[in-house]
């Protein structure tokens, strides 16, 4: 029968222990949003590519929860600490915590999920070899799916526009998929489920995906050859046709990822005051991107506790009647005390004399090694019992190891 009391346990400690990360990077998320909106309200406001760049910073915020700064940093520390405390000693504000990602994840991926059986089920035709669903719905075309995705035109569209404005419907969403913005869009989500206590992650969702909607527009443009003119025709064509048809009867959806008409109206006035881009300096503005993201996550790596960090630390107890601590001063016990992988090394005389100065008495625990995980949060250490009388100069104890516990090696791998 397994051990429920353990397994208990150990979904306690994960709950601490992810949540004590997942809040520290939920409290930076809402310095991000705040910056990444001022930016591209103030700085780049006319410059499509490098608003939709500024979105890849989040990409780093899963992994912040670890930096050493939050407990070696004397401002941070003080700033975070009650924070800090709250996860690591009440239970049940992490078990809130982790349900709220549930819930999450149950909202926003079940109806991605729901959306996904809608598409699959459409009818499909054939536009210049490429295969598209057709629905009833009054919305504009979408694409869905992840590693197959389907392009979905309403049939209002399919029956109005000329071949041309369909293949320049087609090639839209094609430039989509090229870009890898339905990846980009399912990072997001994942965000806004881990760090589901921001809600300006959804609030600013519509901005985000403004901005990948107007680098495609950009890149469509130019990659084909369309007058900017004709391109924003189309789309005033689009949202005239959906807004006339939509009369008295709620549309179901909009665009995938620019739910409200108001943003296709910004995006033609975006296209109207298109101007062709260099495609190698936007090429490299994304290569340097990623090489500064890369780069910042390596700083991270190098400035964050490992997933498993070993202990040096030493520590010399007694038990006479209660649990006492003699001395956690591992400097000064490293003197008298070192180990190895079965044995402890005393050096007799100095320990005596220590112990005796501690008027420490019964029974001697020495506590040494093992990990932990983040300090103040859960881990192993190694214990062996002291017992005088030996006439050694260096007392040798010899102890079994804990490590090999499958509770512990689980530990260290979480």
């Amino acid at each position: 029968m397994p051990d429920w009391s353990r397994i208990g346990s150990l979904m306690d400690f994960c709950a601490s222990y992810y949540t004590t990360q997942l809040v520290r990077c939920a409290v930076f998320s809402f310095v991000l949003i705040g910056l990444v909106m001022l930016l591209r309200e103030v700085l780049f406001s006319e410059r499509t590519f490098m608003r939709g760049l500024l979105w890849s910073s989040f990409l780093l915020l899963p992994f912040l929860g670890k930096l050493k700064l939050f407990y070696e940093n004397k401002v941070v520390l003080n700033i975070t600490w009650r924070l800090t405390a709250a996860t690591m000693s009440w239970i049940w504000v992490d078990r809130i915590y982790m349900l709220g990602i549930l819930a999450a994840i149950i909202c926003i991926f079940g109806k991605r999920m729901r959306f996904w059986k809608t598409v699959a089920g459409m009818e499909t035709v054939f536009l210049d070899n490429i295969k598209v669903s057709v629905t009833d719905m009054i919305i504009t075309p979408f694409t869905a799916g992840m590693l197959k995705p389907k392009i979905v035109i309403p049939k209002l569209i399919l029956e109005s526009y000329s071949r041309d404005e369909l293949r320049a419907v087609v090639q839209h969403e094609k430039t989509h998929i090229r870009l890898g913005h339905l990846w980009f869009g399912f990072a997001w989500d994942i965000l806004r489920c881990l760090f589901w206590v921001n809600p300006f992650l959804t609030i600013f969702q519509k901005q985000f995906w403004a901005d990948m909607e107007e680098i495609c527009d950009r890149v469509c443009i130019q990659s084909n050859g369309w007058p900017a003119h004709e391109y924003g025709m189309m789309l005033l064509k689009t949202l005239n046709l959906l807004c006339s048809e939509s009369e008295g009867t709620p549309p179901a959806v909009t665009f995938a990822g620019e739910r409200e008409f108001a943003y296709m109206k910004r995006r033609i006035g975006e296209i109207a005051g298109f101007c062709p881009y260099r495609k190698k300096m936007c090429v490299g503005m994304a290569v340097s991107a990623v090489l500064v993201i890369a780069a910042m996550l390596l700083v991270v790596h190098i400035y964050s506790y490992a997933r498993c960090n070993e202990s040096s630390d030493i520590m010399v107890g007694n038990y006479n009647g209660k649990p006492e601590i003699v001395s956690n001063d591992t400097r000064k016990l490293s003197l008298m005390i070192s180990y190895d992988d079965r044995n402890v090394y005393i050096e007799r005389e100095a320990f005596e004399n220590f112990l005796e100065e501690h008027n420490a008495d019964g029974e001697i625990w020495i506590v040494f090694g093992g990990f932990y995980k983040l300090p103040g949060l859960a881990g192993a250490a190694e214990t062996c019992i002291y017992k005088s009388g030996s006439k050694d100069r260096i007392v040798q104890i010899p102890y079994e190891s804990i490590m090999n516990d499958w509770y512990l090696k689980l530990l260290r791998l979480l």
